[in-house]
């Protein structure tokens, strides 16, 4: 049985870097940038009330995946309570819960009176056709480029 549940950095911080280390070597676009989590900065964000971190665990409470989200008024729309997704990883084996782990996360959002949830994909791992079955709509595109080579 997979559980869900809102956690706080403190108490899930040390397990999740493991599963963001997977989570980096499966998605990044530039593996020659090393990860380096900025733990001060999360815990700033969370203490200033704007982290959302909710869990998937294992019926052994094993940590198994993580969505972290940036809540906070869009700068655009400052009476507009908004998430924006920064990481959601499920590991491999679990990943037939992923549609139902972002479906009980919009539902802590909602509670909490957020309008609008962003998601930022990965083009090579893209799981928009599930989000759009959910009722979501691609609204952007984003694009990078290397500036130092």
């Amino acid at each position: 049985m997979i559980t869900f549940q809102k956690e706080l950095l403190k108490d899930c911080l040390e397990e999740m870097m493991p599963l963001f280390t997977e989570h980096w070597k499966e998605i990044a676009a530039y593996q020659d940038i090393p990860l380096d989590v900025d733990r001060d900065k999360y815990y700033a964000i969370e203490c200033n009330g704007a982290l959302r971190i909710y869990t998937a665990r294992a019926e052994s409470k094993e940590l198994i995946g993580y969505a972290v989200f940036f809540v906070n008024t869009n700068a655009h729309y400052k009476t507009s309570l908004q998430a924006s997704q920064d990481v959601l990883f499920i590991h491999p084996k679990f990943r037939g819960v992923g549609g139902r782990f972002i479906l009980w996360c919009d539902e802590q959002l909602r509670a909490e009176g957020v309008q609008v949830v962003f998601h930022h994909l990965k083009a090579k791992h893209n799981f928009g056709p599930m989000l759009e079955r959910f009722g979501y709509e691609l609204i952007d595109l984003i694009y990078g480029r290397r500036l130092d080579g």
